[in-house]
C-alpha cells in the first residue's frame, strides 16, 4: 500500500516529504532512484511557490491538470493550506501527515501517472 509505504520512507528510511511520496509509488518507471535523490531539494518548504514538498511530489505524479487541481483542493481542505509554512505556522497537521495525506490522496486518484505496481 502506498500510504505505508510512504510512512516508512519518511519515518525509518529518514527521508523528506518529497521524497516518501515519491518512494511511495516506486518502482513506477517514471520514478527513479535518482528522482528520489533529487527530490530532497523539495522538502522543508522549498519545493516552487513553497509548496508543502509531499503536495508537491504528488503533483508531479499526477496526470491531468483536473486531477491536479483535485488533488490539491482536498489537500488544501484536510491540511489548511497548500504552502509548508504555513501549515507548520498553524500547526494543524505534522509534516508525517501531510506525508500521509498525499500518499493517501494520489493512491485515490484515478488519474495517476503512478499506478501501483
Amino acid at each position: 500500500m502506498p500510504v505505508e509505504r510512504a510512512l516508512n520512507a519518511y519515518k525509518k528510511e529518514r527521508l523528506n516529504c518529497a521524497q516518501s511520496v515519491l518512494r511511495a509509488f516506486q518502482p513506477h518507471p517514471d520514478i527513479s532512484d535518482e528522482d528520489i535523490l533529487n527530490a530532497r531539494h523539495h522538502g522543508g518548504g522549498r519545493a516552487e511557490e513553497g509548496l508543502c514538498g509531499a503536495l508537491y511530489a504528488a503533483l508531479r505524479l499526477t496526470e491531468t491538470p483536473a486531477a491536479r487541481q483535485r488533488l490539491r483542493e482536498e489537500f488544501v481542505t484536510q491540511a489548511g493550506s497548500d504552502k509548508c509554512r504555513e501549515i507548520r505556522r498553524a500547526a494543524r497537521i505534522p509534516c508525517v501527515e501531510c506525508v500521509r495525506l498525499a500518499a493517501s490522496l494520489l493512491a485515490e486518484n484515478n488519474t495517476t501517472k503512478a499506478k501501483e505496481g
